[in-house]
This record gives structure tokens, C-alpha cells and sequence, in this order.
């Protein structure tokens, strides 16, 4: 490879790295998939409903405990995981991604998912595939752009691999991971998302792809359908981020031990699969029950077999578990485990279109287009918690091959996404990170200044003078130096105030002031301050709050330099000017 490297042009080269990443991370997915769904498998449909209910009982606790322990021993502590990590590494550490993750992220959530946690492979899929794209640049020393569309190759086949669904995994790297990033080069996106996709189609069976034959053709007469469940979708989606966030805040305000984290979500986790099985894992088979109409399996492997099954017991059993699904998909993620919302949103959205056919069927309706309901059911409920409606469409027409559902689909998901970004603009998930300028959005701008750090541009050897000092010793100093301003003091080295040459000016000639006056009568606290671990985002909106061209930077109280407004702004045409001649080229 590093012969071909040097052998072949930019292009050709990336286009080979596309397809040796896709297949690479294509296979990681397709490993993962193949191995959480035989267990599942086994469970559901192997054993007897009396033995299920001890796996019930004992393998999500096992396996939330399990992963916390693999991650306390052999990964040293769980750092950032899914998505927010993957855009994290692109935006701060440019697309750097340690090789760890090249299989930790599968380890983790093959027990998490494996024995039983209710969360998706999706994400951690992605994360995986992403670190093979990383690494794999890393090997060839390839440049930041370069190593962000491979990084981006590497999700985008696992992504594919996972659904079979090229194009969704090409939508949910430009959708998500490439927010705010220029691109000129989409050839190796498209490679890897058809490596990746073609492995899962050549390996995976039948019943472990996420394809769905049945589906009704499109009648334009159900239309107003369609509107109230984009509706209902959008709303439930926002109550299922609401629900995760409350659970992560939850579990992190209350003081355990991460072990007794996982037993305690361990434990809620199994009392909820032992009363509705299908929030045992991923869920996937449920999902395709419902939308070939074969509700009453769910029901028969559940304690509601032993009673006479009316048409209210299966209305509210569906409607418990999609309620249920956003507590057992925060309490996985958050107390230890290991996975994503992928799988619980299409879930979710899957029993929540059921849950609105038979409430349509319920009240006297008729014509109910059940199975388009479940199948754009879960295209909305995941364009409202991933904020991504395009990767919600294009995933479930090629899951589905209902292309002729694109209306449908198109109304559902952006009545969805425009009820959950009327409630935030920003996904939940990403909002904390986007505040702090930790990831791109949209704004160019922003994402362009957020590359440059701090501690890159501060001016150290700074002019300082004690507070308790003369106005002879700051006379002196603007004699030595070339600054506008000299940091004020105190003995311990805290900032106290600024002295600028507008302050010196009406007395720095007048010699007999020299000694009478104290450096505390003529200085002015600082307008602004920066602290060290500001970023530079930050920094720039407290210079336009301050109107001056140079502030402080304080760590614990303490000055260690200050930074310029006009050094910020020359790096940034610099970085702008980097970004454009890559665009062009």
C-alpha cells in the first residue's frame, strides 16, 4: 500500500482506501449483527416462555455489569461513545481516533446488546468503522481531509452493512458526521457504503436483515394518516430525548460506584424485559412482527398468553412497551452499557405507528394502511431523535424497497423533525458539545475558528506589574516593552486589573507623579476575561463584549498571558485559506 501510495494520484489512492475501509468496517458490522442476533434468536424462539423469563432476569443485568467491568479493567475508563464522539474527534482532534476504538466499541456493545441491553449496534458500529477509517489514514500519513473522509468512509459502510442501505449510510455521513465540513471528494464515501452494504448482503441472512417485503402501495386518500403520525412521531420524539436526558442526569447526579450503577440499571432493566420481552435487545424482530401483522407472537411470549387476549390488552401492551422503550434505552447507555438510539428509535417508531393503526381501527375506521404506518412510523420517530430526516427516509425505502413510500416518508419525517427542532434547534444529544464549540454545526464560521486552540495563540511574556507598586515602575515598563496594556497583580501572582496607555497618557509625561502615585489608583478592572479552558469561540465573543483587541487569560484566578484578537484573526484566514484550496483542488 505505501508503494501504491506513492505510485498512484490523491484520487486513485482514496478511492482503494475507500474500498479497503468499507470492507473493513463492513465486516466488523456484519460480525456484530450476526452474533448479537443468534442470541436473540436462541432466547426468543428456542426456549420456553418459563425459561425465558431467568435469561429475562438474569443476562441485561449480567451484561450492563459486564461491560462496566470490561471497560474498568481492559479499556482504563469509558471515555466519550457514539456519535457525539465521532464528531468530538473530527471537530478537536483532527480525526484523530484511538486505535482502541477500532474494537473496543464492538466488545462493549456485543455484551451490552448481546445479553440483552435495549439499545442499538448502530452507533457503536459507526464509531468502529469510523476509528478503521481513522487509523487507516493515520498508517499512510494522510492529511486532516483526507483522514476525515476516510474516517466518515468507515461509518458510512458500517452504517450500510448494518441496514443494507448504501444510500441511508450516505445520508447519515453527510446528515450528521459532516455537518459543517467542505467536501469536494464523495467517490470513497461511495465505495465504502457499497463494500460495506454488498458484505451484508452476501453474508447476513434473510432473517437477520433489515428488510421488510409487505407493505400497502401509496393511497393519496390516506394522507391525513400520514399527517397525524408525523405529529404524534415528532411528539413522542421529543419526549423520548426529554426521558434520556433526565435518565443521564439521574445517574450522574446520584453518588455510586460505577459497578453499583450497573447493578442498579441491570436491575430495572430486567424487571422491564420480564414484563414486555420485546425490550430485550434490539428489537428487531418485534419491529418485523408488527409489520407483518403477526402482533399476537409478541403476546404469546409474554405473561399475556396466559389470559383471553381482547383488543384493549394488545392496545395497551403496545402502547406500554413504546413508552417503556425511552426509560430502558437511557437506563442501558447511561448506568454502564455499551450502545445507541439507532435501534430503539426505528423500534419505537415501528410500535408507535402500530399503536396509532389500531387506535384508527379502534374508533371505526377503515382502510388503515397498517403496515405504512409501522414502516414511516419509525422513519419519523427517528428523524425527531436523530435530527436526521434524510437518513430516516432513505433507510426505510431501501429496507422496505418502498420507494413508492417517499411521500409518505417525506411527510412524516419533516413533520417530525420541524415539531422537535421547534422545541430545540439543536439535538439534545450534541446541544452541550455545540455550546462549547467541542463540534461543527452549520455555521462555517464557527467550525473554522474552533480549530485553532487557545493555548496555541497566548502570548506568555507578558508585561506585569504588583498592585502595590509606583507609577515610576509602570513608566519603565512601557519604556521596555511594545504592548497597549500591563497586567496588574497581587503577590500571589491573581489578576487584579489592567493598565492601558490611554490611562497614562494625561500623567506619563508629569515626572513629579512618578512617585505619588500607586498603580491601584490608575487601574481599571480587566473588561473581559479569558479563562484557559475557554474556547476560542468564546474568546472572540467576550473580545466583542470588551471592545478592546487584547484581554487576559486566567487559569484558578491566576494570569498566564494574554491573547490577541488580531493573532486569532490572522490564523483564521490562514485556516480559511487552507480550507478553500482544498475545496478548489
Amino acid at each position: 500500500m505505501h508503494w501504491l501510495h506513492n505510485k498512484m494520484t490523491r484520487t486513485q489512492f482514496l478511492i482503494v482506501s475507500g474500498i479497503l475501509v468499507g470492507c473493513t468496517a463492513g465486516l466488523a458490522g456484519v460480525v456484530l449483527k450476526m452474533l448479537v442476533h443468534y442470541i436473540h434468536y436462541f432466547i426468543t424462539y428456542q426456549v420456553h416462555f418459563r425459561l425465558q423469563i431467568v435469561f429475562y432476569v438474569v443476562f441485561p443485568l449480567l451484561g450492563i455489569l459486564l461491560t462496566t467491568l470490561i471497560v474498568k479493567w481492559f479499556f482504563r475508563g469509558q471515555s466519550r461513545k457514539g456519535i457525539p464522539a465521532i464528531l468530538y474527534e473530527i471537530a478537536q482532534n483532527s480525526s484523530f481516533i484511538a486505535p482502541v476504538k477500532m474494537y473496543s466499541q464492538i466488545i462493549q456493545s456485543a455484551v451490552t446488546v448481546g445479553l440483552g441491553g435495549s439499545a442499538g449496534l448502530e452507533s457503536p458500529i459507526a464509531v468502529t468503522g469510523a476509528a478503521i477509517g481513522s487509523n487507516y489514514a493515520r498508517t499512510y500519513h494522510l492529511g486532516y481531509k483526507e483522514r476525515t473522509l476516510l474516517l466518515a468512509a468507515g461509518a458510512t459502510a458500517g452504517i450500510a452493512s448494518a441496514f443494507n442501505a448504501p444510500i441511508a449510510g450516505m445520508m447519515f455521513a453527510f446528515e450528521i458526521l459532516l455537518t459543517g465540513v467542505v467536501f469536494s471528494d464523495f467517490i470513497p464515501l461511495i465505495v465504502a457504503a457499497v463494500c460495506g452494504s454488498l458484505l451484508s448482503k452476501v453474508i447476513l441472512q434473510e432473517e437477520v436483515l433489515f428488510h421488510f417485503e409487505s407493505r400497502q402501495q401509496f393511497n393519496y386518500h390516506n394522507v391525513l394518516f400520514y399527517l397525524g403520525l408525523g405529529l404524534l412521531c415528532g411528539l413522542y420524539a421529543r419526549y423520548y430525548v426529554l426521558v434520556s436526558k433526565m435518565v443521564e442526569h439521574f445517574l450522574h447526579k446520584i453518588t455510586l460506584t460505577p459497578v453499583q450503577k450497573a447493578l442498579l440499571g441491570g436491575a430495572f432493566l430486567s424487571v422491564v424485559c420480564v414484563l414486555m420481552p420485546p425490550l430485550f435487545g434490539e428489537g428487531y424482530s418485534s419491529v418485523k412482527e408488527l409489520a407483518t401483522g403477526n402482533a399476537q407472537s409478541m403476546i404469546d411470549h409474554s405473561f399475556l398468553r396466559y389470559f383471553r387476549l381482547e383488543s384493549w390488552m394488545l392496545l395497551l401492551f403496545t402502547g406500554c412497551v413504546c413508552l417503556l422503550k425511552a426509560f430502558a434505552s437511557a437506563v442501558t447507555i447511561q448506568s454502564g452499557g455499551n450502545g445507541g438510539n439507532f435501534a430503539p428509535s426505528l423500534f419505537s417508531g415501528a410500535f408507535l405507528g402500530y399503536f396509532f393503526a389500531v387506535i384508527c381501527h379502534t374508533m371505526g375506521l377503515q382502510g388503515i394502511p397498517v403496515t405504512n404506518l409501522v414502516l414511516v412510523g419509525m422513519a419519523g420517530v427517528m428523524s425527531g431523535v436523530m435530527y436526521a430526516p434524510l437518513t430516516a427516509i432513505f433507510l426505510i425505502a431501501e429496507a422496505s424497497s418502498g420507494y413508492d413510500l417517499f411521500i409518505p416518508l417525506m411527510i412524516v419525517t419533516v413533520i417530525a423533525f420541524l415539531v422537535v427542532k421547534w422545541f430545540a434547534p439543536i439535538s439534545p444529544e450534541m446541544r452541550e458539545l455545540a455550546m462549547q464549540g467541542k463540534i461543527f454545526t452549520r455555521e462555517h464560521d464557527k467550525n473554522i475558528l474552533s480549530l485553532l486552540k487557545l493555548e496555541d495563540l497566548l502570548e506568555t511574556d507578558v508585561q506585569r506589574v504588583l498592585s502595590s507598586a509606583r507609577l515610576r515602575e509602570v513608566i519603565e515598563l512601557v519604556k521596555k516593552g511594545h504592548g497597549n496594556v500591563i497586567a496588574v497583580v497581587a503577590a500571589n501572582g491573581t489578576l487584579e486589573g489592567i493598565v492601558t496607555l490611554d490611562e497614562l497618557r494625561p500623567i506619563m509625561f508629569n515626572t513629579d507623579l512618578y512617585d505619588r502615585i500607586m498603580v491601584k489608583q490608575i487601574m481599571k478592572p480587566a473588561p473581559g476575561v479569558v479563562l484557559a479552558d475557554d474556547s476560542i469561540v468564546t474568546a472572540m465573543d467576550k473580545f466583542e463584549q470588551a471592545h478592546l483587541w487584547i484581554l487576559p487569560v486566567v487559569k484558578d484566578g491566576m494570569l498566564i498571558g494574554f491573547v490577541s484578537k488580531s493573532r486569532i484573526l490572522n490564523e483564521y484566514r490562514g485556516l480559511l485559506q487552507e480550507h478553500s484550496d482544498a475545496v478548489e483542488g
